[in-house]
């Protein structure tokens, strides 16, 4: 995977504002929120002007044991072909089950039968797509019971069975580190990061004893410091900040960048 260095989420709601502002060396849009006959002009000069533009699924529920719907993959493969993206991604989860969806990324029990039909789903979906997959670890309120691996060992063997790439989210990390007491040094020191293809950081809020990964509020401290874990152990391609509601100005978000070049820099 190439470099792709710091980059921001795009949203139409700052289009403008992406597209203007300087140092952002790439892109991520979400794949069901565009057509690839008919991309917003912003994406389109972003991409001409060869900066990349990675679409960024959230529907294909691979984790479930549902067939995987092939519309779905065939619609990420041609907004991948159409912004001449280097890879595409999704996420660990399931978001239907027995014909209802949940609007939500749902946590894939941490089983061996459970991990054989993700495998298999993925391997669907990268026999569909024109570029690599990368996969992304989730934020969940829960944990299913009876798990029989680690978070660790379940997204390695899902490496080594179908060579996907990983998107590591390290504030979906703090956010299971706060909620599940999960231990998010111990995830990263189990993880083939050689097979990074970026990172995600993002903000949240507390709320009665509860932290929500809402990508709507400032990235917390404690994010910033995972992103410095995981630096320490590998040079990320890319950290990417995702922004998805209550935009701030211009100069919070350069700033919440200009964060991330930073941990970048002292960990160089």
């Amino acid at each position: 995977m190439g470099e792709l260095g710091v980059g921001i989420g795009w949203r139409s709601e700052i289009d403008l504002t992406v597209e203007r502002m300087p140092g952002v060396d790439f892109v991520e849009v979400v794949a069901e929120n565009v057509h690839h006959d008919n991309l917003p002009e912003s994406l389109r000069i972003l991409r001409d002007r060869g900066i990349p533009v990675l679409p960024h699924a959230v529907s294909l529920s691979l984790g479930g044991a549902d067939p995987v719907d092939g519309a779905r993959i065939d619609h990420l493969a041609a907004v991948a072909d159409a912004l001449d993206a280097p890879l595409a991604s999704d996420h660990v989860c399931f978001v239907r089950a027995g014909g209802l969806d949940s609007g939500h990324l749902m946590p894939v029990p941490r089983t061996r039968d459970a991990l054989d039909v993700l495998v298999a789903n993925v391997k669907t979906a990268q026999a569909a797509l024109g570029v690599p997959l990368a996969l992304e670890n989730i934020a969940a309120l829960i944990e299913w019971p009876a798990a029989e691996l680690t978070e660790a060992r379940f997204l390695t063997e899902l490496v080594e069975r179908t060579g996907c790439l990983l998107l590591i989210d390290v504030a979906n990390m703090w956010a299971n580190a706060l909620n599940l007491g999960q231990d998010p040094t111990l995830l990263l020191d189990g993880l083939p990061l050689d097979q990074v293809a970026y990172v995600h950081v993002a903000g949240g809020m507390e709320t009665d004893g509860v932290y929500h990964d809402t990508h709507a509020h400032p990235v917390p401290p404690g994010v910033l410091d995972l992103l410095r874990e995981l630096c320490t152990r590998v040079r990320p391609p890319g950290v990417l900040l995702e922004r998805d509601d209550f935009y701030p100005t211009d100069a919070a978000l350069k700033a919440e960048l200009d964060a991330i070049r930073a941990v970048l820099a002292e960990t160089a």
